[in-house]
């Protein structure tokens, strides 16, 4: 008796959905590009090891496994809990924060004497509390992919966010100095050994709020009262909530004496705000606010002094850093002098002396990076941060809601401005401000608040790209079909 041949499996036969193997084919592909950055990750750490200590210890890896361990936590989360989120995300912000534990780690060997480097504790040090920092991060992010299911949710405490924002914005103002102070930017709280900086939490809230009340104030902030240069201004009476924002920021560059916290809180509701309207009117009113008040502060803190005289100090330095290069100009002319030294390709992991620059392991970790990795090095670091943003901007593009469109969109574009603020001041473009350069400088502080940015967007990513089966798409703990678009020219569907 022959058998009869049985025909091939199909999908409808096997019963996985299309959905589900579109889930697994994400996810797997995360592991596969998280796997490469951890491999790229122990690489720079074994030739950190062999320009250090001229040879490489059997240790070497070890920090990237336990690194590897973290990440691979937060990919089991994000495989079940948001199963179609963005599969690059997750590597692409691992391999910075690995360059960054491993870089920390290069300037602990460097500082510990030549006969116990061999022997540096793996949680020894900065780059030992960048670890850990690390493992607490990835944690939160976890955690608010576990709490937060629907990414609509957040906007019920929009009101309250915003003001809890605010508050933690104004708290190192009026702080006392000893408290506050660092470097002369207010923008710290400081009890003893232990250090926030609440800024960095404080753009979260304050995004969630602009995303929230420009959702329901779009219409109106849309109308147009007279066109100039064929571009078309707003209405005179709707310019309040930019001009408030726009005091606030001047607020923090008087009283916290940092241009670069300004110009990044005000830059990110601006850009909200053309999210929402989609008017070049109001990027070009927001450029002429933020110029004006910046030429006004260094005005009258050359005239005056007083509270604008840090930044006007600044300014001057900016202008001409070689007019005082062993004091006043000491460090961003130490900074430009490694990243010309660093030349096309770096002097090589651990083969440079970063240990020159002031504050390598916070404000110029980028200039000592680049000393050893070279320009073309730090062009791929640059790309990584882009493709984070393109990402982000591709979530906002493919969520149907409003909200989850102005959210996303400002998250993207406050973690790029972070990166243009800290890297101009590096190099000369601006003003040296006291911005940290995200998942690659030390502090718990600036990590925390990046991994939870980037918990959000694998939230909303998670969203935009789930299937949509019946007119709605299927979300985890979501009580009912995503909220209408409320006019926004573009949607995407899938089939």
């Amino acid at each position: 008796m022959t058998a009869q041949a049985t025909p091939a499996a199909s999908p409808g036969t096997t019963g996985e959905q299309p959905g589900v193997r579109l889930a697994r084919s994400r996810r797997n592909a995360e592991l596969s590009l998280l796997a490469v950055a951890m491999v790229l990750v122990a690489a720079y750490g074994g030739m950190v090891e062999a320009n250090v200590l001229d040879k490489v210890t059997g240790d070497f890896w070890i920090p990237a496994v336990a690194l590897s361990a973290v990440f691979l936590g937060l990919h089991v989360v994000i495989r079940y809990l948001a199963p179609f989120a963005d599969p690059a995300l997750l590597p692409a912000v691992a391999l910075l924060n690995g360059i960054g534990v491993g870089f920390l780690r290069r300037l602990d060997l460097a500082d510990a004497p030549a006969a116990e480097r061999a022997d540096l504790a793996i949680f020894a040090g900065t780059g030992g509390r960048q670890l850990a920092w690390t493992l607490v991060s990835v944690m939160l992010a976890a955690g608010l992919l576990v709490l937060m299911r629907d990414h609509r949710a957040v906007s019920r405490y929009a009101y309250t966010l915003g003001l809890a924002g605010i508050v933690l914005v104004m708290i190192p103002a009026v702080l006392p100095n000893r408290f506050s102070e660092i470097n002369g930017a207010k923008l710290w709280i400081r009890v003893g050994s232990f250090s926030i900086q609440p800024g960095e939490f404080a753009k979260l809230a304050l995004l969630v709020f602009f995303a929230y009340y420009l959702v329901r104030k779009r219409e109106v902030l849309s109308l147009a009262s007279r066109r100039f240069l064929g571009i078309d201004f707003p209405r005179g009476r709707d310019l309040g909530p930019v001009v408030v924002v726009w005091l606030i920021s001047l607020m923090v560059l008087v009283f916290e004496k940092d241009l670069g916290t300004s110009l990044l809180y005000f830059g990110m509701f601006v850009v909200t705000l053309y999210i929402a309207t989609e008017r070049v009117s109001w990027l070009l009113i927001g450029l002429l606010l933020f110029f004006g008040g910046a030429y006004l502060a260094y005005f009258l803190g050359s005239t005056v002094g007083g509270p604008f005289a840090n930044f006007y100090l600044r300014a001057e330095i900016w202008l001409d850093p070689f007019a005082d290069p062993l004091n006043d100009g000491y460090q961003l002319v130490q900074g430009l002098l490694a990243l010309g030294t660093g030349g096309l390709f770096g002097a090589g992991p651990g083969g440079g002396a970063p240990d020159v620059l002031p504050e390598v392991q916070n404000d110029f970790i980028f200039a000592g990076i680049g000393e050893e990795i070279g320009l073309f090095g730090l062009s791929a670091l640059l790309v990584v941060y882009l493709l984070i943003v393109q990402r982000g901007l591709r979530a906002a593009l493919t969520v149907r809601d409003s909200f989850g469109k102005l959210l996303a969109g400002g998250l993207a574009f406050t973690l790029g401005l972070q990166v243009f603020v800290i890297v101009g001041g590096i190099s000369g473009l601006i003003p040296l401000t006291g911005q940290t350069t995200p998942f690659l400088s030390a502090g718990g502080s600036s990590l925390m608040a990046n991994w939870l940015l980037v918990g959000v967007l694998l939230r909303i990513s998670d969203a935009g790209r789930r299937p949509v089966s019946g007119g709605s798409a299927a979300r985890p703990g979501s009580a009912g079909p995503p909220e209408q678009l409320h006019g926004a020219p573009t949607e995407v569907i899938r089939p």
